[in-house]
């Protein structure tokens, strides 16, 4: 009999607490560094939708993403990064627990995580699932992550070695009245067939990344130009003046204000033989008596 085939792509309902949005401004195509590049914030510009019938359950997968004017001030290419949002922190220890040595795992301080993320870190198992990376000399080791599988606050505990007078810190899962937590990680056991290849997990005072897996990260490009199909419509089919006497040209909008003026005159030589017709924008320079009710009543 036939296995039918079942798909696993769900749309993401992710928090914008736990998306980064990294602006980088470009003025042309050509251009192959970025002029500006800047984190927006997430939780100001991106908003879920929520279902009609359900208004507290979120629309999977839609977002509202709002472009703030003052960031987009200048005429080019912007591109949007969309990623996981990135908790870094260092690794206070790397140790097992007291009651099943087998079980290894690194141990984080909570005053080493940057305050907007501490709750993830305060509250049980909340960090399964999340994408441990690396640093080395301030730089991501490429390639390389772990995945945490468990997340509990632990407190470290002096233990005797066996068969030795030597003693050992270990750690010990509590309900609360510590800053230390401590996360396994997967995979961080030796393989069956070579007991002594213990995987890296990390080492103390090491630097990593801690990234949530709700989503893939995307890019958007947006960009800004000075016109766009309205105003240029409006040069097209908007109503338009001539003043005979002045020479002042005229577009107007839609609601038939004022858009745009010129001047238009004739250059001629000394003998008075044309050899230019000219339409000079007045810029800001606009002769508001040409309004256009005025001018057809």
């Amino acid at each position: 009999m036939a296995i039918g085939v079942y798909g696993t792509v769900r749309p993401s309902d992710v928090s914008p607490e736990d998306v980064e949005i990294i602006m980088i401004y470009s003025p042309s195509r050509n251009q192959t560094e970025s002029i500006v590049q800047k984190k927006l914030s997430a939780t100001t510009l991106l908003k879920p939708y929520f279902d009609d019938v359900n208004t507290q359950e979120l629309l999977g997968g839609l977002y509202n993403l709002t472009l703030p004017a003052a960031e987009f001030t200048s005429i080019g290419f912007y591109t949007l990064y969309l990623r996981p949002a990135q908790i870094r922190t260092k690794i206070s220890d790397c140790g097992v627990l007291s009651a099943l040595p087998n079980v290894k795992g690194i141990v984080i301080n909570l005053d080493e995580v940057p305050d907007d993320f501490r709750n993830k870190f305060e509250t049980a198992q909340e960090l399964v699932g999340y994408r441990v990376e690396y640093l080395n000399n301030g730089k991501k080791v490429p390639n390389f992550f772990r995945v945490i599988t468990s997340s509990f606050f632990c407190e470290p505990i002096v233990t005797n070695e066996t068969n030795t007078s030597q003693k050992s810190i270990r750690y010990r899962y509590v309900e609360n009245n510590t800053n230390l937590v401590f996360l396994t990680l997967s995979p961080s056991n030796s393989p069956s067939n070579k007991t002594n290849a213990v995987p890296f997990i990390g080492q103390p005072g090491q630097s990593i990344v801690i990234t949530n897996t709700y989503f893939n990260p995307t890019t958007l490009e947006v960009e800004i130009a000075e016109h766009d199909i309205s105003t240029l419509a409006i040069g097209i089919f908007g109503n338009q003046t001539k003043s005979i006497e002045d020479g002042i040209y005229t577009i107007y909008d839609s609601e038939n204000n004022i858009y745009k003026q010129y001047n238009l005159f004739e250059v001629r030589n000394q003998f008075n033989e044309l050899l230019y017709e000219v339409r000079e924008d007045r810029g800001d320079d606009i002769d508001i008596s040409k309004n256009f009710d005025n001018i057809i009543e």
